[in-house]
């Protein structure tokens, strides 16, 4: 079971990461499309995109720390 919380675990810090990457390349876009190409959305919106990444993030953490409490006993 620790094996599996230390996946858990990986996994949480491999969403966080590709969490940024998405909203900041969003972000970014929708940003100079709002300048230059006439995007109605505001820039503001590219953080929706986090929202399944955290709940993602979330679970993967409970899950870590339910594996872990599983072993420990």
């Amino acid at each position: 079971m620790k094996k599996l919380s230390v996946v858990f675990w990986v996994l949480a810090a491999l969403l966080s990461d590709c969490m940024c990457a998405v909203v900041a390349y969003n972000y970014c876009d929708l940003l100079w499309g709002g300048k230059y190409a006439g995007y109605s959305a505001p820039a503001d919106t590219a953080f929706l995109y986090a929202i399944p990444f955290a709940v993602g993030i979330t679970i993967s953490i409970v899950l870590a720390i339910l594996c872990r409490k599983k072993a420990a006993k």
